[in-house]
């Protein structure tokens, strides 16, 4: 039996955290729940009974063995060394240490061996580049990724609770005056999460401009795909996107290869890989098909027609079970064995 902590356990993620320890039946001999320090001393009801959330700042890390990071990734600068030091092993959902390279970034059923090579820490993908990996990975081990072009289309969820509310809160007000809508007489409904409204929206930006007028999203997509396949000379070409979706990450992907790669062992790869539900062109999978299950939907699978010898497709998941919480608890999993 094993001792866990969820760090960020009242946010979106580490709430989730909890739901799928749960339903997976994860051999827990403790459980200690933290947050901050305005959470703090605020109980949650688990399947075992009540646990009172601790201040991560102060809580002592001794005896615990699994710690599941979801706080952000200034807190789990502060604490996640914090935690390793003590005996535990670290699974971060942030992007403190992702780019690190003494630090393993993996996705169940894709790079499961890199995980034996932590030092305490081991960190989880960003969501998106998560979506993207279920099918890229089996692919990549095919034919070998050369490069690919992805475009993203993110749920408000990927903001946590505030963006969510925000999504609600908007959709209300321009349900209002839907009219405005059509004639572009709307109001804005303000606040400062997003560069421009969600609701009813489609915003060509997720995440904060960084280098060369990219996002950190979209740095995210091209980096985290070159360590996670083990090849630093993928050519990736992103752009992420926010859309007025509350949970779920869609990301449509044309993939070129060392060799050409036809539909029927594209079809056959992906058909046979875990963790991927493979859909066909009569089934079109959606963010509202993946919300709350736990595989990663593909479909709209086909050869390339511009560059040929490639293949496209779209591939959407929960962003906060595979994105973030689910693939965190398999990789606690993977430590087990």
């Amino acid at each position: 039996m094993t001792s866990v902590a969820i760090v960020g356990a009242t946010g979106a993620v580490g709430s989730t955290m909890l739901s799928i320890l749960e339903e997976r039946d994860f051999p827990m001999s403790s459980l200690r729940l933290m947050a901050s320090h305005r959470s703090a001393g605020r109980t949650v009801e688990t399947r075992t009974g009540q646990v009172t959330i601790e201040d991560v700042a102060s809580a002592d890390p001794s005896g615990i063995d699994i710690a599941l990071f979801s706080a952000g990734g200034d807190r789990s600068r502060a604490y996640a060394p914090k935690f390793a030091a003590a005996g535990a092993t670290v699974i971060d959902n942030s992007s403190a240490f992702r780019m690190d390279p003494e630090v393993p970034l993996v996705v169940a059923n894709v790079n499961d061996d890199a995980i034996k090579a932590h030092k305490g820490i081991v960190a989880n993908p960003n969501c998106t580049t998560m979506a993207l990996m279920m099918p890229a990975g089996p692919l990549h081990r095919l034919a070998g990724l050369e490069s690919v072009v992805a475009t993203s289309y993110q749920s408000v969820s990927g903001s946590g609770h505030t963006g969510m509310t925000q999504l609600a809160k908007e959709i209300d007000h321009f349900g209002a005056n839907r009219d405005g809508l059509v004639t572009g007489d709307w109001v804005d409904p303000g606040g400062d999460l997003y560069a421009r409204p969600i609701g009813y929206n489609v915003l060509p930006q997720a995440g904060s401009f960084t280098d060369a007028g990219y996002t950190d999203e979209e740095w995210k997509l091209v980096n985290e795909t070159r360590k996670i396949l083990g090849r630093p000379d993928i050519k990736v070409e992103p752009t992420c996107v926010r859309v007025p979706v509350m949970v779920g990450h869609g990301v449509a992907a044309s993939m070129w290869f060392d060799r050409p790669v036809d539909l029927e062992e594209a079809l056959e790869v992906l058909g046979d890989a875990p963790g991927l539900q493979l859909w066909d062109d009569a089934k079109v999978p959606t963010p509202l098909d993946s919300a709350g299950i736990d595989d990663v939907l593909v479909g709209r699978v086909r050869e390339t027609v511009g560059t040929p010898g490639g293949i496209s497709l779209f591939a959407v998941g929960d962003n906060l079970r595979k994105g973030a919480a689910l693939n965190a608890v398999e990789l606690a999993e993977l430590l087990l064995q």
